[in-house]
């Protein structure tokens, strides 16, 4: 019985007192070997379709003098969609929703670029805070509004990618916590409805890891 609705994003370990589901983070390295075989697998073949389409997509973004980058955000892909699929299976611990693991991927990334960006293209980023066309009394207004929405983008990735996630598990725990009380019939629906809400979520943790994939180059992409 949970003494809390947000017990299930607890990360102490039941057993002993230590933050030992964060180790679920590291469980798709276990899919790594699959790459290395002599015969490829359907799986290997499958993920390499998906990383070679994430590769020239996220090539025609960042253009062509930074191909080799997409690497960067093909890892970080494959990270967060790893831990979003894996933590629909029971009793395996979701880090993507929580905002130490969120922010701890966002947060690097932005900084790196804006240490880069106002390092080696400073006219370029002073540039970039007030876009074309603006007229002369509102600069210092958009000045301001473009260095707010700049300094609150890894927040907005990080809680986007959280609440999503947090909000589909919680989706599935209060209804599935109504099942006991029911008759056969309303748990047909019950069933039925959670066969639903399951497919809706892992397409939620496939779509969110592309969109914190894309989202992340776009940022890189606007400093050079």
């Amino acid at each position: 019985m949970m003494t809390n609705l947000f017990s299930i994003f607890e990360p102490s370990s039941s057993l002993i007192n230590l933050p030992l589901n964060w180790l679920s983070t590291f469980l798709g390295l276990l899919f790594i070997p699959y790459l290395f075989w002599i015969s490829p697998s359907r799986w290997s073949l499958l993920w390499n379709k998906i990383n070679l389409a994430l590769h020239k997509e996220f090539s025609t973004i960042l253009g062509p003098t930074q191909k080799s980058s997409t690497i960067i955000f093909i890892s970080l892909f494959s990270l967060i969609v790893f831990n979003n699929s894996l933590g629909l299976f029971p009793y395996i611990f979701t880090s993507s929703s929580h905002l130490a693991m969120t922010l701890a991927l966002s947060l690097p990334l932005w900084l790196t670029f804006m240490i880069f960006g106002w390092v080696n293209h400073t006219q370029h980023m002073f540039a970039h805070l007030v876009p074309q066309g603006t007229p002369a009394i509102l600069m210092p207004f958009m000045v301001l509004i473009e260095t707010i929405s700049n300094i609150i983008r890894p927040g907005t990735l990080a809680v986007r990618l959280a609440a999503n996630m947090m909000a589909g598990h919680l989706l599935l725990t209060l209804s599935g916590g109504t099942g006991p009380s029911l008759n056969s019939y309303l748990l047909t629906i019950l069933i039925f409805s959670q066969i639903l809400l399951l497919l809706l979520e892992s397409a939620v943790a496939v779509i969110q890891s592309y969109v914190f994939a894309v989202l992340s180059t776009l940022f890189a992409s606007e400093v050079n």
